[in-house]
């Protein structure tokens, strides 16, 4: 059954959740969620790369020849990737910094590439376009979700942008003093995603039965 307009865009909020329901993208969901800013860049980046992707995609779905669609869809996700490097590195040093290596693996970040060749490729335009929005807000809600835990747990600080004399650290008052700090490491986002995996699953079976 062909899915609404609203469908399209809002099932990557929670429905079809590319981390918490799909599961892809943990890669960088759990390696830059150390810091809510960090979360809200690679968020960032990834809506507009997965927007533009999409677009590109449908649009030349009827010319790229089947033999070589995978690679026709990098190249595509790679020339977004490096516009979103070059912006960040240019008036976001400090979150292009935080985001290392991670910032160039969006090229085979496998929500965009999934995206690709599950949606845009056999879509319109319009609404590859909503879908690249919708999924992209559902990472990035996903990822901000997990750094805001990690960081408020683990360091006891929430940082987002500095602004004036705002130094863009709120430090919560209990927990700066005294961190968990397994949640700042690996093994800490492996637990709170089993965790977050569990809750949603929970969810949705709850809603299932419902």
């Amino acid at each position: 059954m062909a899915q609404s307009k609203k469908e399209i865009l809002t099932k990557g909020f929670f429905k079809e959740n590319p981390v918490f329901i799909i599961m892809l993208g943990l890669c960088p969901a759990l390696g830059v969620s150390t810091q809510v800013i960090n979360g809200l860049g690679m968020g960032v980046g990834v809506i507009f790369v997965l927007v533009f992707s999409n677009i590109f995609i449908s649009l030349l779905k009827n010319i790229i020849p089947p033999s070589v669609r995978i690679p026709a869809y990098i190249v595509i996700i790679a020339a977004f990737v490096t516009i979103v490097e070059m912006v960040m590195h240019a008036y976001a040093p400090a979150i292009y910094q935080a985001l290392g290596i991670y910032l160039p693996l969006i090229v085979v970040n496998c929500i965009i590439l999934g995206r690709a060749e599950a949606f845009a490729n056999r879509n319109s335009v319009f609404d590859s376009f909503l879908d690249g929005i919708g999924m992209g807000v559902g990472f990035t809600l996903a990822l901000t979700m997990i750094a805001l835990i990690r960081e408020v747990f683990g360091a006891g600080t929430i940082t987002l942008i500095s602004i004036g004399n705002f130094s863009g650290v709120i430090k919560i008052p209990l927990l700066y003093k005294y961190p968990v700090r397994i949640m700042t490491l690996a093994a800490g986002a492996l637990l709170l995603m089993g965790y977050l995996k569990a809750f949603f699953g929970y969810l949705e079976k709850r809603k299932g039965v419902n």
